[in-house]
């Protein structure tokens, strides 16, 4: 357990925990120690020196100095003073004039400091050298003229990313006069010494890439790096900040859509940019760069409304997807109640299946992980999950562990990922073959969990496994003393589980199986809710397995289609133009808000013709089903702020509701040996679904994305478009490389381009057999 001890900032007494950060306690007390380079979820790097304080008669860095017990700590000497003058005098070189032109100007954190210093003179300057603008990746421009070189961007793709795409390298410029050393404050030198040789370097200077995150655009202090998209389209304080939470995936991720008027003839508004509170929560670059994908210039026709409510008294289906509003799925499943609806939600209706055979073994209806707890373990387990393209967010917290807590990590999947092998020599990586995930949780049941507590089943079915387990996953007979020293020091355990793991062919197996480790060991599990809202929609809709004769569609093919693509019968808002609330990966119910106006009709106003009446989406917040976890609060109270304790205060927590626990029969793996070139049904790392291709930055074609030695082993070329069939249809794509993916004989498919149909070859499962010939 953690030790509490007492420490005095500014003559203010302070609660920490002992070896705890200085600037982390001031921080969590509202006391305000200057700091530019520190992020709280990151490590210290020492790279600004402003966070200078004095404890007993030495200076100390307080991002990086320890706490103990009684200690004191002050602020303000008059050396210290001097020193950070100094410092920011060494920062402010070459930005006073830049912030007419400079897209940070209004919310540039060297602009506040050099405020708060009360800094009116210049005295210092670096060695010039003619520096360009480059352009990384997709969206991101890089101003070394500009830069501070705090390392902000470097440690936050390090620490929370998991990257290391960025560095500092050499300015190229001469190196300062020796003699000015004397003449200058220690800290003041240091950094005007290291402003004057460095700037940031990134892979793409070396043909290299990166995730195209863009996180590092968002922890800048300054205009140095930007989005290119962006750049000089408007100013900061021009820009209305909503609140509202990433609707592409079930991370739920905290944003705010920055938005204004079009042109100064034009009031219609459009989202500018989307932001993130970096010092709580990251964002992916499907977050960042897919925002503007509303369903735009509706009007209401009444007439295709009257046709709409015949369609609905005609059908006797409503087939729909998660990337709905918990509101909406409580309307859907008022409808069903009234009409006798089929509600159709195969991702959702899997999800259920699954979450109620573990709760039965478990004797609770959610999962027991969160995200912090996965960020703040030691000791972290991937299984059945491609955690860079599936939740990136989700592989930001594996990496966070392993860096901030000297962690160690087991991920296991069919292809090996060299950006997560690249984390730390204490992260293991097994690649298996297809379809052995029984085996994995079986190994996972045999290494860390209490024996005494195993049924009997369990018991019996590891004896005749025996050995089996290693030979099925290759893993050889040293695995288990490897295992044993990454254990070491270790206490504190989370297990991720993926989608490949709930939608395998023996997902009933799999599903108890994970009951039983989390109920047998030291565990936190974390569930991977599939999409966007799945955890909510199977919480609050009865689905059904099987379609009827006459469908509606919410944004899925149907005999009568409900769109907010803008390609349907009738138009629907995006989510982006919506209000309601999610439950995401955290099992929080999370609010999103409306960046944009919409003109048209909602499923509100087709549920008040059908006889189920409200006046507005939100006021079905209080009335979800409290059976189920939900509290009925009404949606203008739940909570959306961050804490300057360093948690994000958004949303509540759905209650935890303990079931009765089931005996239940637990059967030896199936195997199913797939020994063609593999298909497996994933997306590229900044696309989720057909909304994020149909925003401006992240449109693109689908393709297959494999590995290089995918392209050697089969003589293919990358400029060839291939054949990818089976049993169950054919399809054409070409291909995209990921040179981090190692396994040459499977083939990433993607399913985000509404216009190319790749579920064609899958049924419920992620894997499937096809054959590949070029075309």
């Amino acid at each position: 357990m953690e030790a509490k001890i007492t420490i005095t900032i500014d003559n203010k007494s302070c609660e920490a925990i002992d070896g705890e950060y200085i600037l982390n306690i001031a921080r969590r007390n509202d006391i305000f120690i200057p700091a530019i380079c520190y992020l709280t979820r990151c490590s210290p790097t020492l790279a600004c020196r402003l966070c200078l304080v004095k404890v007993g008669d030495k200076n100390v860095y307080a991002c990086n100095a320890k706490a103990k017990d009684g200690m004191v700590v002050e602020l303000n000497t008059e050396d210290i003073h001097q020193e950070r003058s100094s410092i920011m005098q060494v920062y402010d070189i070459n930005h006073p004039l830049q912030c007419g032109v400079c897209d940070q100007a209004g919310e540039c954190e060297l602009q506040n400091y050099t405020l708060y210093e009360n800094i009116n003179e210049q005295k210092y300057a670096i060695n010039s050298k003619p520096q360009e603008v480059k352009k990384w990746g997709e969206f991101l421009k890089y101003d070394p003229f500009l830069c501070i070189v705090c390392e902000r961007c470097v440690t936050v793709c390090k620490d929370m990313v998991g990257e290391s795409a960025l560095s500092t390298i050499p300015r190229g410029t001469e190196p300062l006069n020796k003699d000015l050393k004397e003449e200058v404050p220690k800290d003041a030198y240091a950094m005007w010494n290291k402003l004057n040789k460095s700037i940031i370097g990134s892979v793409y200077d070396d043909d290299g890439s990166c995730s195209d995150c863009g996180e590092c655009i968002s922890v800048c202090p300054v205009g140095a790096l930007v989005n290119s998209d962006f750049q000089y389209k408007s100013n900061a304080w021009e820009l209305t900040k909503i609140p509202s939470t990433c609707s592409h995936c079930s991370s739920g991720c905290s944003l705010y859509y920055e938005v204004k008027h079009k042109e100064v003839l034009d009031n219609n508004k459009e989202i500018y940019r989307v932001t993130n509170e970096f010092h709580y929560e990251s964002l992916c670059g499907a977050g960042r760069f897919g925002f503007d994908y509303e369903n735009k210039n509706v009007t209401k026709d009444s007439s295709i409304f009257d046709k709409s409510i015949a369609e609905f008294k005609k059908a006797d289906t409503i087939i729909f997807n998660s990337m709905i509003t918990n509101e909406e799925a409580y309307i859907l499943q008022e409808l069903k109640l009234k009409y006798k609806y089929k509600l159709i939600n195969k991702d959702a209706f899997r999800f259920k299946k699954f979450m109620s055979l573990y709760s039965k073994i478990t004797g609770n209806n959610l999962y027991s992980a969160t995200t912090k707890n996965i960020s703040q373990s030691n000791f972290v387990i991937s299984v059945g999950s491609m955690l860079r393209y599936d939740a990136p967010t989700m592989k930001y917290a594996f990496n966070n562990a392993i860096k901030m807590n000297k962690g160690a990590g087991l991920y296991f999947h069919c292809a090996e990922d060299k950006l997560i092998t690249s984390i730390g020599k204490n992260v293991e990586t097994i690649e298996h073959k297809a379809n052995r995930e029984e085996y994995i949780i079986y190994l996972l049941i045999e290494l860390f969990c209490d024996k005494e507590m195993l049924p009997e089943d369990i018991k019996s079915n590891l004896a005749s496994l025996g050995d089996k387990i290693f030979e099925e996953l290759n893993i050889g007979e040293d695995f288990k003393a490897r295992v044993e020293k990454l254990l070491l020091k270790k206490d504190k355990f989370s297990l991720i589980v993926g989608e490949d793991i709930i939608s395998h062919h023996n997902y009933e197996n799999l599903a108890k199986l994970i009951g039983i480790f989390e109920s047998t060991s030291k565990f936190d599990v974390m569930i991977l809710p599939t999409n966007t809202n799945t955890l909510g929609v199977s919480l609050i809709c009865d689905l059904d397995e099987k379609s009827g004769e006459y469908s509606i569609g919410y944004n899925e093919n149907g005999n009568f289609i409900l769109s907010s693509l803008g390609d349907g019968d009738i138009d629907m808002p995006a989510l982006n133009q919506s209000e309601g609330t999610f439950v995401n990966r955290d099992k929080r119910v999370v609010s999103i808000n409306a960046a944009l106006p919409y003109g048209g009709y909602e499923l509100n106003d087709i549920a008040n013709a059908l006889g189920i009446n409200s006046k507005q989406v939100v006021d079905y917040t209080k009335k979800l089903p409290n059976s189920a976890g939900f509290l009925q609060i009404d949606f203008d109270d739940i909570e959306d702020s961050m804490l300057d304790n360093g948690i994000a205060s958004r949303g509540y927590e759905l209650k935890k509701m303990s079931l009765k626990k089931c005996d239940t029969q637990i059967n030896l793996p199936k195997v199913e040996n797939l020994t063609n070139i593999l298909a497996y049904r994933c997306n590229p790392i900044t696309q989720f679904n057909y909304f994020t291709n149909k925003t401006s930055q992240l449109s693109s074609v689908a393709k297959a994305t494999v590995s290089l030695e995918f392209i050697e082993k089969h003589s293919f070329s990358v400029s060839d478009k291939i054949e990818i069939s089976n049993k169950n249809g054919k399809i054409l794509l070409g291909f995209e490389i990921d040179e981090n993916l190692q396994n040459s004989d499977m083939l990433l498919i993607p399913t985000f381009d509404k216009n190319l149909d790749t579920k064609v070859l899958f049924e419920d499962i992620r894997f499937c057999e096809v054959s590949v010939k070029k075309v």
